[in-house]
Protein backbone atom coordinates (compact mmCIF):
# COMPACT_ATOMS: atom_id res chain seq x y z
CA UNK A 1 0.00 0.00 0.00
CA UNK A 2 2.39 2.37 0.88
CA UNK A 3 4.32 1.82 -2.22
CA UNK A 4 1.10 3.13 -4.58
CA UNK A 5 0.90 5.85 -2.17
CA UNK A 6 4.74 6.80 -3.14
CA UNK A 7 4.42 6.06 -6.77
CA UNK A 8 0.84 7.99 -6.86
CA UNK A 9 3.20 10.74 -5.30
CA UNK A 10 5.57 10.32 -7.68
CA UNK A 11 3.19 10.79 -10.51
CA UNK A 12 1.13 13.92 -9.14
CA UNK A 13 4.68 15.53 -8.28
CA UNK A 14 6.05 14.61 -12.24
CA UNK A 15 3.09 15.80 -13.74
CA UNK A 16 3.11 19.36 -11.83
CA UNK A 17 6.64 19.33 -12.47
CA UNK A 18 6.67 19.30 -15.94
CA UNK A 19 3.97 22.34 -16.03
CA UNK A 20 7.05 24.27 -13.32
CA UNK A 21 10.19 23.86 -16.29
CA UNK A 22 7.87 25.23 -18.20
CA UNK A 23 6.58 28.19 -16.44
CA UNK A 24 8.54 31.86 -16.46
CA UNK A 25 9.30 31.15 -12.95
CA UNK A 26 11.49 28.81 -13.48
CA UNK A 27 13.07 30.57 -16.38
CA UNK A 28 12.88 34.10 -14.68
CA UNK A 29 16.57 33.93 -13.06
CA UNK A 30 15.22 33.90 -9.79
CA UNK A 31 15.57 29.77 -9.18
CA UNK A 32 15.99 29.20 -5.59
CA UNK A 33 20.07 28.36 -5.44
CA UNK A 34 21.37 24.89 -4.73
CA UNK A 35 17.64 23.28 -4.84
CA UNK A 36 16.43 24.06 -8.77
CA UNK A 37 16.73 21.06 -9.59
CA UNK A 38 13.70 19.84 -6.13
CA UNK A 39 10.57 18.05 -7.91
CA UNK A 40 8.38 19.00 -5.33
CA UNK A 41 9.49 22.82 -5.82
CA UNK A 42 9.33 22.44 -9.44
CA UNK A 43 5.86 20.97 -8.95
CA UNK A 44 4.13 23.59 -6.31
CA UNK A 45 5.65 25.81 -9.37
CA UNK A 46 3.32 24.43 -12.11
CA UNK A 47 0.62 23.95 -9.61
CA UNK A 48 0.56 27.43 -8.86
CA UNK A 49 0.78 28.58 -12.15
CA UNK A 50 -2.68 26.20 -12.97
CA UNK A 51 -3.98 27.08 -9.49
CA UNK A 52 -3.26 30.57 -8.60
CA UNK A 53 -4.74 31.24 -5.62
CA UNK A 54 -5.28 28.01 -3.98
CA UNK A 55 -4.54 27.35 -0.27
CA UNK A 56 -1.92 25.97 1.93
CA UNK A 57 -3.81 23.12 2.57
CA UNK A 58 -5.15 22.46 -0.94
CA UNK A 59 -1.85 22.91 -2.53
CA UNK A 60 -0.51 20.04 0.06
CA UNK A 61 -3.25 17.48 -0.48
CA UNK A 62 -3.32 17.53 -4.29
CA UNK A 63 0.18 17.74 -4.66
CA UNK A 64 0.42 14.66 -2.20
CA UNK A 65 3.21 16.34 0.39
CA UNK A 66 3.52 16.00 4.21
CA UNK A 67 2.83 19.15 5.69
CA UNK A 68 6.39 20.19 6.88
CA UNK A 69 7.53 19.27 3.17
CA UNK A 70 4.59 21.69 2.30
CA UNK A 71 5.94 24.10 4.43
CA UNK A 72 9.80 24.49 4.02
CA UNK A 73 9.16 24.02 -0.28
CA UNK A 74 6.79 27.46 0.26
CA UNK A 75 9.18 29.35 2.22
CA UNK A 76 11.81 28.85 0.24
CA UNK A 77 10.29 30.02 -3.09
CA UNK A 78 8.81 33.02 -0.94
CA UNK A 79 12.16 33.85 0.07
CA UNK A 80 13.61 33.35 -3.33
CA UNK A 81 11.03 36.15 -4.60
CA UNK A 82 9.31 33.59 -6.92
CA UNK A 83 5.78 33.18 -4.94
CA UNK A 84 3.92 35.22 -2.41
CA UNK A 85 1.38 34.52 -0.26
CA UNK A 86 -1.60 36.52 1.45
CA UNK A 87 -3.88 35.80 4.24
CA UNK A 88 -7.49 35.07 3.24
CA UNK A 89 -9.73 34.58 6.94
CA UNK A 90 -8.84 31.67 7.90
CA UNK A 91 -6.20 30.52 4.64
CA UNK A 92 -3.31 31.78 3.30
CA UNK A 93 -3.39 31.37 -0.54
CA UNK A 94 -0.11 31.64 -2.85
CA UNK A 95 0.23 32.83 -5.87
CA UNK A 96 2.62 33.12 -8.79
CA UNK A 97 4.79 36.60 -7.66
CA UNK A 98 4.30 39.29 -10.35
CA UNK A 99 1.24 37.72 -12.41
CA UNK A 100 -1.49 39.15 -10.27
CA UNK A 101 -2.70 42.78 -9.17
CA UNK A 102 -3.94 42.97 -5.33
CA UNK A 103 -7.40 43.05 -6.70
CA UNK A 104 -6.77 39.98 -9.14
CA UNK A 105 -5.76 38.41 -6.05
CA UNK A 106 -8.33 39.15 -3.97
CA UNK A 107 -11.15 37.80 -6.93
CA UNK A 108 -9.08 34.57 -7.33
CA UNK A 109 -9.51 33.94 -3.72
CA UNK A 110 -12.91 34.56 -3.70
CA UNK A 111 -13.32 32.38 -6.58
CA UNK A 112 -11.76 29.78 -5.31
CA UNK A 113 -15.03 29.67 -2.44
CA UNK A 114 -18.50 27.90 -3.76
CA UNK A 115 -21.12 30.85 -3.04
CA UNK A 116 -18.86 33.29 -3.61
CA UNK A 117 -17.86 32.24 -7.09
CA UNK A 118 -21.64 30.96 -7.63
CA UNK A 119 -22.85 34.72 -6.63
CA UNK A 120 -20.39 35.98 -9.03
CA UNK A 121 -21.24 33.99 -11.96
CA UNK A 122 -24.56 34.36 -11.53
CA UNK A 123 -24.44 37.92 -11.25
CA UNK A 124 -22.24 37.84 -14.49
CA UNK A 125 -25.04 35.54 -16.11
CA UNK A 126 -27.76 37.86 -15.25
CA UNK A 127 -26.55 41.27 -14.21
CA UNK A 128 -29.96 42.05 -12.26
CA UNK A 129 -30.18 39.33 -10.26
CA UNK A 130 -31.49 39.47 -7.19
CA UNK A 131 -30.17 38.70 -3.58
CA UNK A 132 -33.17 36.11 -3.63
CA UNK A 133 -32.42 35.07 -7.19
CA UNK A 134 -28.94 34.49 -5.81
CA UNK A 135 -30.04 32.33 -2.87
CA UNK A 136 -32.58 30.17 -4.80
CA UNK A 137 -30.01 29.32 -7.57
CA UNK A 138 -27.49 28.85 -5.49
CA UNK A 139 -29.79 27.34 -2.94
CA UNK A 140 -28.30 28.72 0.24
CA UNK A 141 -30.26 31.57 2.39
CA UNK A 142 -30.41 34.98 2.19
CA UNK A 143 -29.06 35.96 5.17
CA UNK A 144 -25.82 33.62 3.79
CA UNK A 145 -26.14 35.81 0.35
CA UNK A 146 -26.12 38.88 2.21
CA UNK A 147 -22.93 38.05 4.29
CA UNK A 148 -21.18 37.39 1.27
CA UNK A 149 -22.22 40.41 -0.64
CA UNK A 150 -20.82 42.58 2.37
CA UNK A 151 -17.56 40.42 2.42
CA UNK A 152 -16.99 40.89 -1.68
CA UNK A 153 -17.70 44.38 -1.14
CA UNK A 154 -15.32 45.26 1.43
CA UNK A 155 -13.03 43.47 -1.33
CA UNK A 156 -14.22 45.74 -4.23
CA UNK A 157 -15.60 42.85 -6.03
CA UNK A 158 -19.09 43.75 -5.31
CA UNK A 159 -21.37 47.37 -5.50
CA UNK A 160 -23.95 46.55 -3.46
CA UNK A 161 -25.53 49.80 -3.61
CA UNK A 162 -29.10 49.95 -4.74
CA UNK A 163 -28.72 45.48 -5.75
CA UNK A 164 -25.81 43.78 -6.30
CA UNK A 165 -23.07 44.78 -9.54
CA UNK A 166 -20.23 42.96 -10.03
CA UNK A 167 -16.93 45.81 -10.12
CA UNK A 168 -14.68 45.17 -13.06
CA UNK A 169 -16.49 42.28 -14.34
CA UNK A 170 -14.05 42.06 -17.53
CA UNK A 171 -11.41 41.47 -15.10
CA UNK A 172 -13.39 38.90 -13.18
CA UNK A 173 -14.42 37.10 -16.98
CA UNK A 174 -11.01 37.05 -18.18
CA UNK A 175 -9.82 34.85 -14.72
CA UNK A 176 -12.95 32.63 -14.56
CA UNK A 177 -11.88 31.84 -18.60
CA UNK A 178 -8.42 31.38 -18.22
CA UNK A 179 -8.47 28.75 -14.85
CA UNK A 180 -11.67 28.09 -15.63
CA UNK A 181 -10.86 24.44 -14.69
CA UNK A 182 -9.57 24.90 -11.17
CA UNK A 183 -12.06 26.00 -10.24
CA UNK A 184 -15.18 23.48 -10.35
CA UNK A 185 -17.56 22.55 -13.18
CA UNK A 186 -19.69 26.02 -12.62
CA UNK A 187 -16.63 27.85 -13.63
CA UNK A 188 -16.19 25.64 -16.68
CA UNK A 189 -19.35 25.83 -17.70
CA UNK A 190 -19.47 29.15 -17.78
CA UNK A 191 -16.32 29.22 -19.55
CA UNK A 192 -17.82 27.43 -21.95
CA UNK A 193 -20.99 30.01 -22.64
CA UNK A 194 -18.35 32.86 -22.51
CA UNK A 195 -18.38 34.48 -25.67
CA UNK A 196 -21.56 35.72 -24.58
CA UNK A 197 -20.57 37.51 -21.86
CA UNK A 198 -17.94 39.69 -23.58
CA UNK A 199 -20.01 42.56 -24.11
CA UNK A 200 -21.29 42.57 -20.54
CA UNK A 201 -21.33 46.05 -19.73
CA UNK A 202 -21.50 46.58 -15.95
Amino acid sequence: MTREVDADKRATLRRFAALGAATPLAASGRAVADGDDSAARDAIRGYLATTPGAHFSKLRDDLSLATGETQHHLERLESAGEVVSQKDGDYRRYFPAGRFSAFERRALGYLRRDTPRGMLLGLLRRPAASGADLARSLDVSRATVSTYAGKLADAGLLDTEGGYRVTRPEVLIALVVRYADSFGPDAAAFADDAASFISYDG
